[in-house]
């Protein structure tokens, strides 16, 4: 089956609507979304409606949380940032849809499994907020530890860094593998990107189309009998990049003075 995966919206619509507009286009069967649909961003309601809408799985992040509960490891910006989030998913004036939100965040999973794959929004040790950056592979002591939690292959967002990490210490960015890779036997971390702040010098949006390699029902089928769920093709991933509107969403930024300016200049530098 084919599946987009999307992360790190951070409450940018004009990068969401964009994304989701080329998924349409790919022959997409089903979105994943691993996280932080919320904080930083001007728009988080619109942009946990569209989630709501589109996205078959969704997972938490670490902002998602923060917005429900009290922030923890947030720098000043992102926890004004947050709490600033919280007040527009308080308005009285949006009341009904409101509680559909809430519900719809306090619902969400920290993992997700579907046979060989594991999907969570930080790290397979700490699906929540562990960061995995790409100069994490000279840690080897760190990425033995992770890479012994993860049975295959594991996807991920949180650091709005895309690439994927080998079990030798490799780190392949998108452009080194020309945007796509087959999933072989070894193990593999692979980072999906942000879809709404990225930080790899790259200001456009960035997801990535799975091609999972398993039949389809399979999943259902499996999950009836107890089976184990193989894929039957090879796996394979592709990175997209989409230019959006980033003056719009930095206008946004600019006229609400709880959000700190810089979180608009960032998505012109993308990091």
């Amino acid at each position: 089956m084919r599946r987009a995966l999307i992360s790190d919206i951070h409450g940018n619509l004009e990068a969401l609507d964009v994304v989701l507009d080329d998924i349409q286009s790919q022959g997409v069967t089903e979105i994943y979304c691993l996280g932080d649909i919320i904080g930083y961003g001007p728009n988080p309601r619109e942009c946990i409606d569209r989630v709501m809408e589109t996205c078959g799985v969704t997972l938490l992040g670490n902002h998602d949380q923060g917005a429900m509960f009290d922030p923890e490891g947030f720098n000043i910006g992102a926890e004004r940032a947050i709490f600033w989030t919280r007040e527009q998913l308080e308005n009285s004036g949006d009341r009904t849809n409101n509680e559909k939100r809430w519900e719809f965040l306090g619902e969400l999973p920290r993992t997700h499994r579907l046979g060989p794959y594991l999907f969570v929004h930080g790290s397979p040790r700490n699906p929540l907020s562990e960061y995995i950056f790409p100069e994490d592979i000279y840690n080897h002591r760190k990425m033995e530890r992770l890479f012994q939690l993860v049975g295959h292959y594991c996807f991920q967002g949180h650091t709005h860094v895309p690439g994927i990490f080998t079990e030798n210490y490799q780190f392949f960015s998108p452009e080194e593998i020309d945007q796509e890779y087959s999933l072989g036997d070894g193990k593999l971390m692979i980072n999906v990107g942000s879809v709404g702040q990225p930080r790899d010098g790259d200001n456009r949006a960035c997801y990535v189309i799975f091609e999972d390699g398993l039949e389809e029902g399979a999943a259902q089928a499996a999950a009836e009998t107890g089976e184990s769920l193989k894929p039957v093709h090879t796996p394979k991933i592709t990175y997209r990049r989409l230019p959006y509107d980033f003056e719009t969403t930095i206008r946004k930024i600019y006229s609400i003075p709880e959000l700190e300016p810089f979180l608009g200049d960032r998505l012109r530098q993308g990091r």
